[in-house]
């Protein structure tokens, strides 16, 4: 399967994502967070830096429920406005 690369705008999607997910984590520390989340530090560390620009969907969810933002906010925060 040959994966289709990113463009800027995909990019720059995930890097507002993983700052907006940082930014609700607050001062609670990764592991608290991916713990909660059921995921790997490692994973939320790239989702964070955007080195994860499009992650899965039930990642995000799982993200987002641990440092208590809801699926709107993310998606009013991120996605551009269309035009």
């Amino acid at each position: 399967m040959v994966r289709v690369p990113l463009t800027e705008s995909e990019r720059a999607r995930g890097e507002r994502l993983g700052r907006l997910l940082r930014t609700a984590r607050g001062r609670r520390s990764m592991v608290d967070v991916a713990a909660h989340a059921r995921i790997s530090v490692e994973t939320l560390r790239k989702i964070e830096t955007g080195r994860v620009p499009t992650p899965a969907f039930f990642t995000v969810a799982a993200v987002a429920g641990a440092v208590g933002l809801s699926l709107d906010e993310l998606v009013d925060a991120t996605v551009e406005q269309l035009r």
